[in-house]
């Protein structure tokens, strides 16, 4: 396995998180509508969205900046090349292993709070990260940072979602988070390869705290303050520690997979375990009188398919990411910022395509633009998956990283806006988990199947005599194949999924009851009438005078 997974994951590291995060889906906070008009053509609006979408860009700038920094972070920190692959793949685990507890939490005890706590959490472990002089701290400032985001991007997400709600600054809301989504995760290579360069590698950490600064004041004046939901004693502990301990299992166990092996006990009985933990959280669900996860919230049409395309486009797209990345490095021996810099073009793809696809849901609906998108994506992928040995950037790379960003996010923004339409408002932040959750998955599972499938051609043409570069590329061209096969399955399992048009949160479930949360839903949007409800009894109490003077 070290083929792949261990000497070339010392230069570049396992980048499990280094694609696109596909921007989840979460619920909103209470941000009042101004006059009758759309939110987004007032400053207050234009603010919070810009925000939301500073929050989303730290989240997922976090789960690709520190990638290409990784072999002067092992150089200076003593790390094993077994042991550094926690660098990244440790804020992956407590990522993808705490969303569905931050989703659910940011629902019942107020977005504002949680998102809050996630940025404060981001900015205190960064600046340890930063300041680490040992690899044990290191990674535990890796494992702190990815349970912040897990608290912040549900929250953030679903504060859009619910504040948001009407056609047009829906649409445009959603497509912009999906391009920042996009954006962020290549930028993130980029800028790790500017800073492991210039001032160095702990600058890769020290800029979050900075961030956090700036964000934590704009929250306190944006967002309004949090009503408290659900009373602690009400929370579904139980729920919260099975559901959580199979996610973190299940993620590690798919991350530990390509070293391990797939048949090995260890993986087999994580996996087994993980799944134990997973069937005991649903029925523990179906028997709580206030369950984290409500099961009615399955009932809304085309959520769940929404969520399984998700997981497998993900599961895709990681490969050109991951394998790309040590093409370039590896075998056409580009320095990390030009590494960075080949995504700089996939970027502003991906922008140009979410903002186009924004204006195309009202008319056509999510499903076409997933379809299509999730094509797209597989086409780039085939052919990329042909990239030789002597490659040119210009004709062997840049036409493929073009036709999978305009494809890439065409997806973003479709999953997005299926998997939140119809959400009850007081769920938006458990859809918002559902869908982040699944995508994590599928990331850490593509990794996983991918790594194996190119570690197991490289070996076998190596073992023929063939030379590291041709048997790397080929490993790569094989693992790249198969992401575009993923996708072909993500525009498959994308016909499944609700026509979706940009519908706003609903007050519960078709025919669900969800416990007394339901008591809550709306209230966040009922602030945004509270003005105009008073506004009109005063003039109701003067009219009533004005009758009781005339009938006098």
């Amino acid at each position: 396995m070290d083929t792949i997974t261990g000497g070339s994951r010392a230069a570049t590291g396992r980048t499990a998180s280094n694609g696109p995060g596909f921007p989840g889906t979460a619920a909103a906070a209470s941000t009042p509508t101004i006059g009758s008009g759309p939110l987004l053509a007032t400053r207050r609006g234009q603010g919070l969205l810009a925000l939301l979408c500073a929050v989303a860009f730290l989240d997922f700038v976090d789960a690709s900046i520190v990638n290409v920094a990784l072999p002067d972070i092992r150089r200076d920190l003593d790390f094993s090349a077994q042991g550094l692959q926690w660098v990244p793949s440790g804020y992956l685990l407590t990522y993808g292993g705490f969303m569905m507890l931050g989703g659910r939490v940011a629902d019942l005890l107020g977005r504002r709070r949680v998102l809050l706590a996630g940025t404060v959490l981001i900015g205190l472990s960064s600046l340890v990260g930063g300041l680490a002089g040992d690899a044990g701290v290191l990674v535990a400032a890796r494992l702190a940072q990815g349970l912040g985001a897990a608290l912040m991007l549900p929250a953030a997400l679903s504060i859009l979602t619910t504040t948001f709600r009407e056609g047009s600054d829906r649409h445009r809301a959603l497509g912009v988070w999906g391009g920042v989504g996009g954006l962020a995760s290549a930028v993130g290579v980029f800028l790790g390869g500017v800073l492991a360069e210039g001032p160095g590698w702990r600058w890769v950490f020290f800029v979050n705290p900075i961030a956090a600064a700036l964000v934590i004041p704009a929250v306190i004046k944006l967002i309004p303050g949090d009503r408290r939901r659900a009373r602690l004693a009400d929370f579904d502990a139980v729920g919260g520690v099975l559901v959580t301990g199979g996610m973190l299992l299940l993620v590690f166990a798919l991350v530990e997979a390509p070293d391990r092996g797939w048949g090995s006990g260890r993986t087999i009985g994580e996996i087994a375990g993980a799944g134990v933990l997973l069937t005991a959280f649903l029925i523990n669900e179906r028997m709580v009188r206030r369950p984290l996860l409500p099961l009615s919230i399955f009932r809304l049409r085309g959520l769940g398919a929404a969520d399984v395309t998700g997981l497998t486009a993900f599961a895709g797209l990681i490969a050109m990411f991951f394998f790309l990345t040590l093409y370039l490095q590896n075998v056409l021996g580009y320095s990390p910022i030009r590494t960075g810099a080949a995504y700089l073009p996939l970027c502003a793809g991906v922008g140009i395509a979410a903002g186009i696809c924004s204006q195309l849901l009202a008319r056509v609906g999510t499903r076409p633009v997933i379809v299509v998108g999730a094509l797209l994506a597989a086409g780039g992928l085939y052919y990329l998956s042909r990239i030789p040995v002597d490659g040119s950037y210009l004709t062997d790379l840049l036409p493929g990283l073009m036709i999978v960003s305009f494809g890439l996010g065409s997806v973003f923004v479709g999953v997005t806006t299926a998997a939140n339409a119809g959400v009850p408002a007081d769920q938006a932040g458990l859809a918002a988990a559902l869908l982040n959750s699944s995508q994590q998955v599928g990331a850490a599972l593509g990794l996983a199947i991918f790594s194996a499938i190119a570690t197991a051609r490289t070996d076998h043409l190596l073992a023929e005599h063939a030379t590291p570069p041709a048997a790397l590329t080929a490993g790569f061209q094989r693992a790249l194949l198969t992401g575009c096969i993923f996708l072909l399955a993500a525009a498959v399992i994308g016909l499944r999924t609700a026509n979706a048009h940009g519908e706003p949160p609903q007050a519960r479930p078709e025919g669900g009851s969800t416990g007394s949360n339901q008591e809550v839903a709306g209230k966040e949007v009922a602030g945004q009438e509270v003005a105009g409800q008073e506004a009109a009894g005063q003039k109701a109490a003067g009219r009533k005078a004005a009758g009781q003077e005339a009938s006098s």
